[in-house]
This record gives structure tokens, sequence and C-alpha cells, in this order.
């Protein structure tokens, strides 16, 4: 298997990004499953998540049903190029043949055993597979929600009172961080920015527009120092 010709399995040619930009993920997870897992992955399941906007990908595991899916950000992925697709889907598939092959149960590990095959894919294709993915700008940019708090935390870095995320989901005691927010800030959390015409659930208006956004000089202005608060 490591004796094949790089060349021919070159899967992160430039010349992909023409040919094929869009390709079906059924159609690639089953052929790189042929060319590097030795088929050992025709039970796994690979789907597109339109939900996931904080990890390009993830190998999840049900163990007492003996069931393996991979996961895929679509939104994420669709900012990048096809190559970024491959990567990230070669790093899940090496995941689950762990699993299926050796029960690794651990969906972030990145041991011994996984580098090995990360490396033996690497040098057969000329691709790029790393332990991280590193998304950080496309994160950012499906974060099209936000809130500001009116306390004295806007002043506060590296935070300032800014929480950004991708769903439509207000801050609440649910948070982690919440009651140690209340403690040292106190401050009330708004919406103060969504995407133009979003629609919530349940409603059949739109909002024609934000309540602020981060140029305006209203009291809501948001600092010029803007972070993201993590969820």
């Amino acid at each position: 298997m490591d004796d094949l010709d790089p060349e021919y399995f070159s899967v992160v040619d430039p010349a992909w990004e023409v040919l094929d930009p869009n390709p079906n993920l059924q159609e690639l997870f089953m052929s790189f499953n042929r060319m590097f897992f030795k088929g050992k992955l025709m039970w796994v399941d690979v789907k597109w998540s339109r939900k996931m906007t904080l990890k390009a990908g993830i190998c999840h595991y049900k163990v007492n049903e003996d069931l393996c899916t991979i996961y895929i950000s679509k939104p994420l992925l669709s900012m990048r190029l096809r190559r970024d697709l491959v990567e990230i889907l070669l790093h899940e598939m090496i995941h689950a043949y762990l699993f299926v092959t050796h029960k690794y149960k651990d969906e972030g590990a990145h041991g011994p055993e996984f580098c090995k095959h990360m490396e033996r894919i690497n040098n057969i294709t000329g691709a790029n597979i790393s332990i991280k993915h590193k998304f950080h700008a496309e994160v950012a940019a499906c974060r099209k929600h936000w809130w500001l708090c009116d306390g004295p935390c806007r002043a506060w870095g590296p935070r300032f009172g800014l929480i950004m995320r991708a769903m439509n989901r207000a801050p609440s005691a649910r948070e982690r961080w919440w009651v140690h927010h209340q403690l040292t800030c106190g401050g009330t959390l708004s919406k103060v920015y969504e995407p133009d015409n979003y629609v919530q659930k349940g409603k059949k208006r739109s909002v024609s527009s934000p309540t602020a956004n981060p140029n305006d000089n209203s009291d809501h202005q948001l600092p010029s120092k803007r972070a993201r608060m993590d969820e």
C-alpha cells in the first residue's frame, strides 16, 4: 500500500480545483476508503453537517451500537478549497479506521497510531493532513448573532463584553461562565446584531436590519477591540 505511485494518487493536485471543485462527499469517501483504508470503512457513515460551525470535521462513535459516523461541516468547508475538504475528510477517516480496527474510542486522540497513518497518506498523496484544523476566519464568519453587555466587562479584554455565535441562542444561566460574569460584572447582555432578513423559527416576519452594527455611533456602539467569547 505504501508503494503506490504518489502522482497517481495525487488527490490534492491543483487541477482538481477546476475539474471537480465540489465533489460528491459519498463518492470521495468511498474512493479514499478503497485507496488508503483497504475498504474497511464500508460500514462507516459520512454526512454533511449544516449546524457544525466550530469544527470542520468530527468522527463520532456509538460504542454500544458499534456505529461510527463522520460529520463534515458544510458552512466551514464551503468557504475553502477542495483540497481542504480532502484533507479534513482523510483526517476523520483515520479516526474512523482506528475505531473500526482497534476500537480507539477517543475522537480527539492523535497518538502514534494516528500519526503513523497520517504520515503514510501524506507521503502517498502529497497532502498535508495535520493534527489540528485551523479555520479561525471561517468560524468567525459563521458567527452572525452578536450580544453585547452593558456592564463594566465591556472595558475588559480580551472579550470586551461581546459574544458572537453562529446560532440565535441567547446567553443564559446554562453557560459555564454565567455565574462568574454575574458576580464580577452583573451587566445585561442584549442582542445588537443579526443577519439581514433573518427569520426566527415560528415567526413569519423577518428582521429587516440589526439593532446595531460595528459602525453605529449609538449607545450600543461595539467596542473598538472586538474579541470572541467562546460558547
